[in-house]
């Protein structure tokens, strides 16, 4: 049987509940209790093969991780290597060729913005430590200033699973359940989003600049100098279903975040690291982050690995204060993790991957506009690089999302899954408000061919019309 839905660490997307309990007999706590999901055998390539024989087209990558596909060959022999190394050092004393290697390779494609590399196993872990590092940072910092300990993030985001990162997080419905147990510390602002946000009579500079005002007042209201970061995605995942930053967005929110003295922290756990056509998200933007954090393209999905980057002017606090970071994990800088992130990124570099990520990007985005464009119930479709979201509405003119009993994203995952389709999308929810409002994402690896996203487009496409025709008809 098919799974009913993709769910990740750190982008949860609700499933449906079935009336009665079934007693799967797996031993495994899944994300369903009430049924279990197929179980893969095989991968290689674009493709998964499920025990039952079914062969599935990968067109996300799962969520956004397979960044060169399944099965390769030179990853895994990097990992056998590293093995025959040791497979495992703990960092309170040693260190090993996988992780120092990672860690030069990750410093040396930001062109001198970046000092350091903290690596870690997951996004949520990231996040948590470009936390505490941000508010280390101003206890190191001469004069110190401890009054720093708030946050400033943006509405419709999602930066991680665990009680810090989900308290950065503005999801509403990814919130809701712990509201009671997240940090308090935190406030939140705007998304960026043109086709939500910008108002009708307002041209692109109007809206940016209306959206930094509006930062500079929670800044203002606050207290300026109470706040640690302001934090945001260059494109959002998951939570908004790919929405980019306006052009000069990020510009004007650093220049706020100067004025007070804050750091930007820049969460590139899912678009960075090629997928949206440059190496790091922020080279688009035109401006470097204080902090930034990586995940699921950094590793390929070959191992558990995320990382932070830090600049010059945090390390150099740390430096000249206590001199380290108050902050460690048992599997931080995993040898075995770090051999396998190295080689996806040399495979990456070689292969002028970033580069077919723009090209076949433009493709497959113009390719989604012509088959699928001018459907009544696709409101928008939008991101960067192979890193495109549709989103879906009741009307194109009001932009008025589905109800959410309707479940129309997780219908059409479930439709394009199943065995007359046999392709995967990611689906989302939330989109307009937090809670009502549905997309999709398309991520598929750097090295898709253009035979590959035809397949995809005309897939998805048959896909959508037959759900909404079915939906019509109801």
């Amino acid at each position: 049987m098919a799974p009913s839905a993709i769910t990740t660490e750190r982008n949860e997307i609700p499933v449906p509940k079935v009336d009665v309990h079934v007693s799967t007999g797996t031993a495994l706590l899944h994300r369903d209790l009430h049924r279990d999901p197929s179980k893969v055998v095989s991968a290689s390539g674009n493709y998964l093969t499920l025990s039952n024989g079914q062969v599935i087209l990968d067109a996300t990558g799962g969520a956004a991780v397979s960044c060169i596909g399944h099965g390769n060959q030179r990853v895994k022999s990097a990992i056998a290597a590293q093995l025959d190394e040791t497979a495992y050092c703990h960092t309170l004393l040693f260190t090993s060729s996988g992780a120092e290697g990672l860690a030069k390779a990750l410093i040396d494609s930001t062109h001198g913005e970046m000092a350091k590399a903290f690596i870690v196993s997951s996004g949520s872990e990231a996040m948590e430590a470009a936390m505490k590092l941000a508010r280390q940072y101003y206890l190191e910092v001469s004069p110190p200033q401890p009054q720093r300990t708030r946050f400033i993030a943006r509405n419709e985001s999602y930066h991680g699973t665990t009680l810090g990162a989900l308290s950065m997080s503005g999801h509403r419905a990814r919130r809701a359940k712990f509201e009671p147990i997240l940090l308090d510390n935190i406030s939140r602002v705007s998304a960026c989003n043109t086709y939500r946000g910008m108002r009708g009579s307002e041209t692109a500079q109007d809206y940016v600049e209306r959206l930094a005002q509006e930062l500079d007042d929670e800044f203002q209201r606050v207290g300026p100098d109470t706040v640690c970061a302001f934090v945001a995605e260059p494109v959002v995942g998951a939570a908004l279903g790919c929405v980019p930053s306006t052009p000069g967005y990020f510009k004007a929110m650093k220049a706020v975040c100067k004025k007070y003295g804050a750091l930007l922290i820049m969460d590139e756990i899912m678009c960075g690291m090629g997928r949206c056509g440059t190496l790091h998200a922020w080279e688009y933007e035109g401006i470097a982050p204080d902090i930034q954090t990586i995940g699921k393209g950094l590793g390929g999905g070959y191992a558990p690995i995320a990382a932070i980057l830090i600049n010059h002017r945090v390390v150099d606090a740390l430096d000249k204060g206590t001199g380290s970071f108050a902050h460690g994990q048992t599997y931080q800088g995993h040898p075995v993790s770090c051999a396998a992130a190295l080689e996806v990124q040399n495979i990456i570099r070689e292969g002028n991957l970033v580069e077919n990520v723009r090209v076949i990007g433009d493709y497959l985005a113009s390719s989604l506009r012509a088959r699928i464009g001018n459907h009544p119930n696709v409101g928008d479709i939008r991101g960067r690089g192979l890193f495109l979201g549709i989103e879906f509405v009741k009307s194109k003119a009001s932009r008025e999302p589905f109800p959410p009993a309707l479940k129309i994203a997780n219908t059409i995952f479930t439709r394009a899954i199943d065995p007359k389709y046999s392709m995967t999308t990611y689906p989302g929810t939330g989109t307009a408000d937090g809670y009502s409002g549905d997309h999709i994402l398309l991520a598929p690896a750097y090295n898709v061919t253009h035979d590959v996203i035809d397949k995809i487009v005309e897939t998805i496409g048959k896909v959508i019309e037959e759900v909404f025709q079915e939906i019509s008809e109801s």
